[in-house]
C-alpha cells in the first residue's frame, strides 16, 4: 500500500488545487484530486450526479475515489470539499499528513467565485458557504494534522507553512521526506 505524502482538505475555494499542484512540484512528487477521479470514474460532472443521483450517493463514489487515491498515489492528493462528511472516508484519513486549508468566505469568492456550478452553493450561495463551514470546520480539524489558514498568503507562502508544518522538505537527493502513514496499534 502506498501512502500519500500530504492530503489536502477543505471547502471550495481554500486553494486545495492550486497550492497541490505547486507543493507537488516543490516536492518532486505527482498531484491527483479526487474530484476529478470521481467524474473521470463516472463518466460525468458531479453537479449531475448531485441531481441525478443525490449526493449519498456522490458520496459513496467519493469515499472510492479516495481509497483508491490512498492506495496509488504517493504523492500530493486533493480531496473534495465534502470528502470530510464521509464517516468511512474520515476512518480513511486517520494518521495521514492531512492539512485543512482554511479560508475566510471573502478570499474564496475573490478565487473561485459562486457562481460556479456547485451543488451545495446553488441558492444564496454567501450564507449556504456560511452554513457548509459551520458543518464541516469541526470535521476538518478532526482528521487535520495542521491547519494552515490562507488568508492574505500566496499559493506559494501556503506551501512553504505546509512544509514548515509537516517538517517536510524534499531530501538532499530531491525526493521528499515522507510523513510516513501511522499504523494502529
Amino acid at each position: 500500500m502506498t501512502s500519500p505524502v500530504v492530503v489536502l482538505i477543505g471547502p471550495p475555494g481554500a486553494g486545495k488545487s492550486t497550492v497541490g499542484a505547486l507543493l507537488a512540484e516543490r516536492l518532486g512528487v505527482g498531484y491527483r484530486d479526487t474530484d476529478a477521479d470521481v467524474v473521470a470514474t463516472a463518466g460525468r460532472p458531479i453537479a449531475e450526479i448531485f441531481i441525478d443521483q443525490g449526493e449519498a450517493h456522490f458520496r459513496g463514489l467519493e469515499r472510492e475515489a479516495v481509497r483508491t487515491a490512498l492506495d496509488e498515489h504517493p504523492g500530493v492528493l486533493a480531496l473534495g470539499g465534502g470528502a470530510v462528511l464521509d464517516e468511512g472516508t474520515r476512518k480513511l484519513l486517520t494518521g495521514l499528513p492531512v492539512i485543512f486549508l482554511d479560508v475566510e468566505l471573502a478570499d474564496a469568492v475573490k478565487r473561485v467565485g459562486l457562481d460556479a456550478p456547485r451543488p451545495l452553493l446553488a441558492v444564496n450561495p454567501r450564507k449556504q458557504w456560511r452554513e457548509l463551514m459551520e458543518r464541516r470546520r469541526p470535521l476538518y480539524t478532526e482528521v487535520a494534522r495542521a491547519v494552515i489558514p490562507t488568508a492574505e498568503r500566496t499559493p506559494g507562502q501556503v506551501a512553504e507553512a505546509i512544509l514548515d508544518a509537516l517538517d517536510l522538505r524534499p531530501a538532499a537527493g530531491g525526493a521528499p521526506q515522507a510523513a510516513h502513514r501511522e499504523e494502529n496499534a
